[in-house]
């Protein structure tokens, strides 16, 4: 099985794999999602570690349970042969009503197939009103035509 685009990567390419990404989790499927990684994908999340497809979906899936209306926004910051940077934020609401947004970076390295077998993830989270918000688009994949990160100012 490979996964498009595949290393070595261009401008392009990264930005393919980019907006799949992005596109991949706002659908908040943990199964599909897992799809994208080795089977034995080593992943830092903020202070988890985190091996392997299964433990992968095990975590999406307790991830998606807890943050509601989750809606991600993936950009490049650079690339080389078979790894890419990646910024992003996303915004969710816990089980209390109170809204956040998470900032973070990604590292990517991906195996020849074009699957992801390292994600380095650091990530932020803040507090925000209701008000504050700027993620609007029904859940899952975010409009062709909405701002981007840096078209909204983060």
């Amino acid at each position: 099985m490979t996964r498009p685009p595949l290393p070595p990567f261009s401008n392009e390419t990264a930005i393919q794999k980019v907006q799949a990404a992005e596109d991949g989790w706002n659908s908040r499927d943990p199964a599909k999602v897992a799809l994208a990684y080795t089977k034995d994908c080593i992943w830092r999340n903020r202070s988890e570690f985190i091996r392997g497809r299964a433990d992968i979906e095990a975590f999406l899936t307790k991830k998606w349970e807890t943050e509601h209306q989750y809606r991600l926004i993936k950009e490049l910051w650079a690339f080389t042969d078979n790894r890419i940077a990646v910024r992003f934020a996303y915004e969710w609401q816990n089980v209390n009503g109170q809204w956040f947004r998470s900032y973070g970076n990604e590292n990517w390295e991906f195996a020849a197939d074009g699957l992801m077998q390292r994600r380095i993830a650091s990530i932020n989270d803040l507090a925000i009103a209701e008000i504050d918000r700027k993620f609007f688009w029904p859940q899952g994949a975010r409009p062709d035509d909405y701002p981007s990160l840096s078209d909204l100012d983060l």
